[in-house]
């Protein structure tokens, strides 16, 4: 709360400064709309994948404010489980490009790793067992799993990659098969990794779907999608604040509950 508060604070001293109307933005929908700033946006209807370092998330878009929850997480979001594991293999943080960087080097088949939920009949997600095996493959490995250079740290970060990935891809496409819907959003930092473009690219070619991303530097957090999605909130006819400028801040407000 205290990192929005502050952030909230500066944009309405900033736009009582100026004169200007302020809005609240919800960050995930920043994330959710960043497509829309690309070369090729979408349009509305579609699935959206949100997937970053602190959710993952699959939702169904009708509109800008009219979102449905399909599936999240029970636990680590997928992000969480390309930094955890890159931390056990002596990665610096972020790890999760550096993780992906060192994969290319590996063989994604040398370890076999669980892919939690994958088989579930539903929409969720849960990554806290792969990075826990991660953990018991790499001390199986022994120092060669965070030696530089080292096969054996590439093929894990390989087999890491590839179990993350798997389950990803397998969930979105049933989110699509189920609602129907052919077109797919792939949002927030994690869907900047070139394994999942690449395999989502492939499935939804096969699948006859339409898949889109932000643009690579608007993955990661930024003001732009921030601004994109005030923008949009007010064509759709939300009120900014041009009065009072007072505001309220909500850490853990569900994306799907915003209207």
């Amino acid at each position: 709360a205290g990192a929005l508060l502050v952030g909230a604070g500066v944009a309405c001293a900033l736009a009582a400064a100026l004169d200007k109307p302020v809005l609240g933005v919800h960050h995930l929908e920043g994330h959710l709309l960043s497509p829309f700033l690309s070369a090729d946006p979408p349009e509305f209807p579609f699935i959206a994948l949100l997937v970053s370092g602190g959710h993952t998330q699959l939702m169904r878009v009708d509109g800008v404010g009219r979102y449905e929850l399909l599936g999240e997480t029970i636990d680590d979001a997928a992000g969480e489980a390309f930094d955890k594991s890159a931390k056990l293999m002596g990665l610096p943080y972020p790890g999760g490009p550096g993780l992906s960087r060192l994969a290319e080097q590996g063989n994604p088949a040398a370890y076999k790793l669980p892919r939690p939920l994958l088989h579930s009949g539903d929409l969720d997600f849960s990554f806290a067992g792969l990075k826990t095996a991660v953990l018991t493959q790499s001390q199986k490995i022994g120092p060669a799993a965070h030696t530089e250079g080292a096969p054996e740290r590439a093929d894990l970060a390989a087999s890491t990659q590839a179990a993350i990935v798997e389950v990803l891809v397998k969930k979105s496409m049933t989110a699509l098969k189920t609602s129907g819907m052919k077109r797919l959003v792939v949002a927030g930092g994690v869907g900047a990794n070139r394994e999942l473009r690449a395999q989502l690219n492939a499935a939804c070619a096969k699948a006859k779907v339409r898949v889109h991303y932000p643009e690579l530097h608007l993955c990661t957090d930024n003001g732009a999608m921030i601004a994109m999605a005030a923008a949009m909130r007010l064509q759709a006819g939300a009120q900014a604040a041009e009065a009072r400028y007072s505001f309220d801040v909500k850490p853990r407000w569900p994306l799907h509950e915003l209207a």
